[in-house]
């Protein structure tokens, strides 16, 4: 074996910091149980040291999900643990393992392993059913409702909408006034809004749209935030929906998303939080001077905005869940030609 710096002990420093921090603290007895390694489960020794197949096995299975397009030949894994391994017995020779950097950043390692366990638990004893994948996308196709299509001119004024309006009811070309007149980045093409849900539009466009007959256009402009509006409704139709195998994995995924936010709002609820940024503001921020005076309230408004950020945690986490479970509705429910993106021209 070549006595060489791998590129992959490079390119692995970061991937594998986790598992390295880990692999350290059990070599130094920081732990408070260390992992005997036996001759037959091992794949090299250095320095009287075994190098486990489960380190292999692990640094493997590291790289396969961060760089699923990167394969090393297993000799070159090796080589790497062989490498680590030599610089952890470096580092503990100059007992760099004693150092105060060295416990801090253990320490943060550690409370990084330990919140991904606790995440990974929970998520194992309430795993996502089958019977909850199904109920998820039975409600959203209940509710996915009748799609649109249609065109329309976006105006800056109410006046010139009016205008617009008097010209196509005298016979002018609706996808010709578009061109020229539509202040939307879809007048280019007419006005084309392709197809869309009632939910993918604002309120006063989803009405209006809904209210015409296919094949007719709006008689008043329809106001919006985004200016004035004249829409021609083209077609309607009753959306086939995807089927439950395509959209399943999508579902799982906005449930478990769902499950592991609402546990962490319910670790949140009763905790006791106590932001202490007040206290350090108010020690460096300059005492008796108008700007002094001026940073302190600055800087307590500041901490007062973080202390409700915080209690208000588990809101914003259960306002999360609710629009995880509207992405879910629109992935059932989205086989239209354009998404909300492709509708967006409204503005």
């Amino acid at each position: 074996m070549k006595k060489r710096i791998i590129p992959l002990i490079i390119a692995s420093s970061c991937i594998l910091s986790a598992c390295t921090a880990e692999e350290s603290a059990t070599e130094n007895n920081t732990s408070s149980t260390a992992i005997t390694v036996v001759k037959e489960d091992a794949i090299a020794i250095v320095n009287g040291k075994y190098i486990s197949k489960a380190s292999l096995a692990q640094l493997e299975q590291e790289i396969n999900q961060r760089s699923p397009n990167h394969t090393f030949p297993k000799e070159k894994l090796i080589e790497e643990l062989i490498q680590r391994e030599l610089l952890t017995q470096e580092a503990i020779n100059k007992q760099l393992d004693k150092s105060a950097e060295y416990t801090e950043r253990l320490q943060t390692v550690k409370d990084s392993l330990l919140s991904q366990a606790a995440i990974q638990n929970f998520l194992k004893s309430n795993p996502v059913t089958d019977a909850e994948l199904e109920a998820e996308y039975n409600k959203n196709i209940s509710v996915s409702g009748k799609e649109y299509k249609a065109r329309h001119i976006l105006l800056k004024s109410e006046e010139e909408a009016k205008i617009i309006i008097k010209e196509l009811v005298a016979g002018a070309d609706f996808i010709a006034l578009a061109k020229a007149k539509s202040s939307g980045p879809s007048g280019p093409e007419g006005g084309d809004l392709g197809w869309f849900s009632a939910a993918q539009m604002v309120v006063p466009f989803s009405e209006a749209t809904i209210a015409l007959e296919d094949g007719k256009f709006s008689t008043e402009p329809v106001k919006t935030q985004f200016g004035w509006h004249i829409i021609l409704k083209e077609a309607s139709r009753d959306p086939t929906p995807p089927s439950f195998a395509s959209v399943k994995e999508k579902i799982h995924s906005t449930l478990q998303h769902g499950k592991m936010q609402g546990f962490i709002a319910g670790l949140l609820k009763p905790a006791k939080i106590e932001i202490l940024l007040a206290k350090e503001a108010e020690v460096k921020a300059p005492a008796d001077t108008a700007t002094g005076d001026k940073n302190r309230t600055e800087a307590t408004n500041k901490t007062t905005e973080t202390v409700i950020d915080t209690k208000s945690s588990a809101e914003e986490i259960q306002q999360t869940v609710t629009e995880a479970e509207s992405t879910t509705k629109k992935s059932v429910s989205d086989t239209a030609t354009k998404t909300l993106e492709t509708v967006t021209p409204l503005n």
